[in-house]
């Protein structure tokens, strides 16, 4: 019902506000290449993409990383990291609904060196097309199957991308599609002639949900040391948590998923927040104007959209086929990609959902010979401009970023600090450079 009445609300809107094309997009906020990469020929099923090429590269554009981003969810587009969060063009919290929704430039962009690749990803999500819904993902190595299949596709569309190094990079649920794309990548490459390859560099997660039943167990803890709630609540929230451990133990997968909505649910009854995606808001993320935007026939147009697509931010056919999945781990995956490549985990100060202790409390169980190394590394004070942005613990292949003033979605609330972090890690700068490796 809620969703039905805010797409009747978008609809209005749109009809309240008829344009052309470049009064949304500005020509130079248009993608380098965008449309659809193809996951099955027969079935006509897609992962619809948008990528932006780097503004001012430092090396050769066959030598320019290219960033991937995957949105959480499950189910939720990547068109909100890139319209909202990290793309060139975004729309910010001063963008209210009831304007006519035009975004600007983003100094922040994750694209500034990089070149940068938005995927709509499982297909069915935003602008991605399931033929079915029987051929939605239901587990992460479907996930990783399909990402694959687009990466490739991606990759032979031109002849340079075969030689840039790769980054998978994502938030939230996609604390589960980047361990796996990431590790599927891993297996494929063992099996592949070099030319069929993906160069993959590293992973990067940001407040991600990658070892369920660990994070669970943080939160009522979390909000107890927060001041948000008393000792009877946090016993109250423990007994819930243990419950969803528990189904998650016996692999009752469905029945774990509810219980974690109810731990989630009741901390948001308990704590009166506006979200808890940030403890400091007084209102959850302003993403409407992400959602009359991307529902303008002449901005689909310029994206390469199908015609007759109705953009959702998050798509429920999605999630209810993931719906088992939510609570199975793939933290053995990070254990594999860690000791084969880099892995760059970040969380916002302020979230409450998978922020910064639900992070800690898994990589602690880390099965990683380097693991006691990180654990006794010292944790850096990072600066942005003479200007605190957060801290950094790093040891090897392994890095651990909290970003100071942020919550859920840390490119949305800290632009610049977050594209700093984006290029030191991946260019392997500052507290991220190759000599540094803790303090014992």
């Amino acid at each position: 019902m809620e969703s039905t009445l805010k797409l009747l609300i978008i609809v209005f809107f749109l009809h309240l506000f008829p344009a052309d094309a470049t009064s949304f997009l500005p020509k130079e906020a248009l993608p380098t290449k965008s449309g659809y990469l193809p996951i099955n020929s027969t079935t006509g099923s897609a992962i619809f993409f948008t990528f932006y090429e780097a503004q001012t590269p430092i090396s050769h554009l066959s030598q320019t990383p290219l960033l991937v981003w995957l949105q959480g969810g499950p189910g939720c587009s990547s068109m909100l990291g890139n319209f909202f969060e990290l793309g060139p063009w975004r729309f910010n919290s001063a963008n209210k609904v009831r304007e006519n929704p035009v975004p600007s430039s983003n100094p922040g962009a994750w694209n500034r060196l990089f070149g940068l690749i938005f995927l709509d990803n499982p297909i069915g999500t935003g602008f991605s097309i399931a033929s079915t819904p029987e051929e939605i993902p239901k587990d992460q190595h479907t996930v990783a199957k399909h990402l694959f299949v687009a990466l490739r596709s991606f990759i032979s569309l031109d002849p340079s991308f075969s030689s840039r190094p790769i980054y998978i990079t994502g938030e939230s649920y996609a604390g589960k599609y980047v361990p796996a794309i990431g590790y599927y990548i891993l297996q494929q490459n063992s099996r592949l002639p070099v030319s069929r390859q993906v160069n993959l560099g590293g992973v990067a997660i940001g407040n991600g949900l990658t070892d369920p039943s660990t994070q669970v167990a943080t939160h009522a803890v979390t909000a107890y040391f927060s001041g948000l709630i008393n000792e009877k609540q946090k016993i109250q929230l423990e007994e819930i948590q243990a419950e969803a451990v528990r189904l998650t133990q016996e692999g009752k997968w469905s029945e774990a998923t509810d219980a974690r909505t109810g731990v989630l649910n009741l901390l948001q009854n308990m704590t009166g927040l506006a979200t808890l995606y940030d403890l400091r808001k007084k209102r959850p993320y302003e993403t409407d104007p992400v959602s009359v935007f991307l529902q303008k026939e002449e901005v689909q147009k310029a994206l390469g959209v199908k015609k007759s697509m109705i953009w959702e931010e998050c798509s429920d056919i999605v999630g209810a086929a993931l719906h088992e999945d939510v609570m199975k781990s793939v933290k053995f995956m990070v254990e594999e990609l860690v000791k084969k490549s880099k892995v760059l985990l970040y969380q916002g100060q302020f979230d409450l959902r998978d922020g910064v202790v639900s992070t800690e409390a898994w990589v602690k169980e880390m099965k990683w010979e380097g693991l006691d190394m990180f654990l006794m590394a010292e944790r850096k004070v990072w600066e942005v401009n003479g200007e605190l942005a957060g801290y950094v613990q790093r040891w090897g292949s392994l890095s651990q970023v909290v970003v100071s003033g942020a919550g859920h979605l840390v490119p949305a609330d800290q632009s610049l600090n977050s594209q700093a972090m984006i290029e030191d890690w991946v260019l392997e700068r500052g507290l991220f450079a190759n000599d540094f490796r803790g303090y014992l």
